[in-house]
């Protein structure tokens, strides 16, 4: 057998890159903390101290397959890791299963030691007011289609109806990820997980 097979003991780390010119940030998996290094700052996070953690999908225009963990301790000094690091100047990379395994471990770590608030998505206000503005661009839209649509400008009325496609499929895709909500750290939510 390998000794990387047998030895358990060792940290389970994570690093990315969360924008092009900043440096890494890096995590560490201890056997009592969570240790890590974000530019300047640092810290040691014993897991009895942490406080919360929000699990989000943030897609960006280069990467549309990204998510994020936010965590917070109990003096509410926040981190966040991202599912994605920077490579180049117009290279965003996954890292997906190397994400998925550091947040897993770090779940396990947390059902035994701390009492954590797990949640999902937005907060509940920003969901609201998110879900409302999309009902009224939705609103605006079929206005828009009808209006078209009696004019006689097929191909405008056929552009809004793509158009609007796109907008809803994007748009309801983020808003049902984000759905607030809370979770178990023995059952991660797979819908926020790469």
């Amino acid at each position: 057998m390998d000794n990387e097979e047998t030895d358990t003991s060792a940290p389970l780390r994570y690093a990315y890159k969360p924008s092009l010119m900043g440096g890494m940030w890096e995590f560490e998996l201890g056997p009592q903390a969570l240790v890590w290094r974000a530019g300047r700052r640092h810290g040691r996070w014993p897991y009895g101290t942490i406080a919360k953690i929000r699990l989000s999908y943030r897609p960006q225009s280069i990467q549309n397959h990204a998510f994020r963990a936010d965590i917070t301790n109990a003096g509410g000094e926040r981190i966040a890791l991202m599912s994605t690091t920077w490579q180049g100047i117009a290279v965003l990379a996954p890292q997906n299963e190397t994400y998925r395994a550091f947040l897993t471990s770090l779940h396990g770590h947390l059902a035994q030691e701390s009492r954590a608030r797990f949640i999902t998505g937005m907060a509940r206000p920003l969901y609201v007011a998110g879900m409302a503005m999309l009902g009224a661009l939705a609103l605006a839209m079929a206005g828009l289609l009808a209006r078209a649509l009696m004019s006689g400008v097929y191909i405008g009325a056929l552009f809004l109806v793509g158009f609007a496609a796109l907008f809803m499929w994007q748009s309801g895709t983020y808003m049902r990820r984000n759905r607030p909500g809370e979770y178990s750290p023995r059952a991660l939510p797979p819908y926020l997980l790469p």
